[in-house]
């Protein structure tokens, strides 16, 4: 009998760009990576990628090039050892832009021994609503949603969340507040969007977290090393970490659930 997957994959989206997404999950991947477990993070913003620039990172091979004879061992680098990969993508490159069911499978079909290695697989989505983001954001297990307390945000993040209900049947959502000047800030802004959620699309969702602005994220980005590293010890580090400890308490459960049902495939 194959052996039952255990790699949980997260596909962390945002309804509109600037809320901090990207950062986020790039410092998620650091903290899990620090309390034990291997990852794979693929940057799926298949039309902006940047997760190489907040590296200072200049790939020679990315996502692109699987789709010729390339394999996926040669496109990922190490980011803490074989402990934390990137998989790279491209900016501007119509053909993953454009993706089509037959390129999606073709380059999932390559990836899929590599995520299978992997305690963790997070995918790094565009923003908004392209036929692109919500292929991508419906085919994990989990999908967690950036948001932050300003109005713009909370309705195209209820957009985002309502296409993938409606239209692709996806009802498990989980909501970070980014950029929260308090506690307080931050629940109120998560009550609105889940009132609405439950208003119009009889949706609960749930706040997996809050991360409180913080002046070094700035700082982290513009000397392109990641948050956990530049300033480990500010206050959006320290919540990062604790949403982290709650991802990874998800996996445990999952693995349980799969030891007892091991016919479950929790894979992307």
């Amino acid at each position: 009998m194959t052996e039952a997957n255990t790699t949980l994959s997260i596909s962390v989206a945002s309804g509109k760009g600037g809320v901090g997404k990207t950062n986020l999950a790039l410092n998620l991947c650091l903290a899990l990576h620090e309390l034990g477990n291997t990852l794979v993070l693929l940057d799926a913003d298949l039309g902006l990628a940047n997760l190489d620039v907040l590296l200072g990172l200049s790939p020679e091979k990315n996502l692109q090039d699987l789709l010729g004879d390339t394999s996926a061992e040669n496109v990922v680098i190490p980011l803490a050892g074989d402990g934390l990969v990137l998989l790279p993508s491209a900016s501007g490159v119509a053909e993953l832009v454009e993706m089509d069911d037959d390129v999606q499978s073709l380059l999932l079909g390559k990836l899929d021994a590599l995520f299978r290695r992997y305690d963790f697989l997070i995918l790094d989505l565009g923003a908004g609503i392209s036929p692109t983001v919500l292929s991508f954001a419906a085919m994990p297990q989990e999908r967690i949603v950036v948001i932050t307390p300003e109005p713009t945000s909370l309705t195209d993040s209820y957009a985002l969340i309502k296409v993938l209900c409606t239209q692709r049947q996806i009802r498990n959502f989980q909501i970070i507040v980014n950029m929260a000047e308090s506690q307080k800030e931050a629940k109120n802004a998560f009550n609105r969007l889940a009132q609405a959620c439950e208003h119009f699309l009889s949706l609960p969702i749930s706040l997996l977290g809050v991360v409180h602005r913080d002046p070094m994220v700035t700082e982290s980005v513009r000397h392109q090393v990641p948050l956990l590293k530049f300033a480990p010890t500010c206050q959006a580090a320290q919540d990062i970490r604790e949403i982290a400890k709650k991802i990874m308490e998800r996996r445990i459960r999952l693995k349980d659930l799969i030891s007892r049902s091991p016919i479950l495939k929790p894979l992307i």
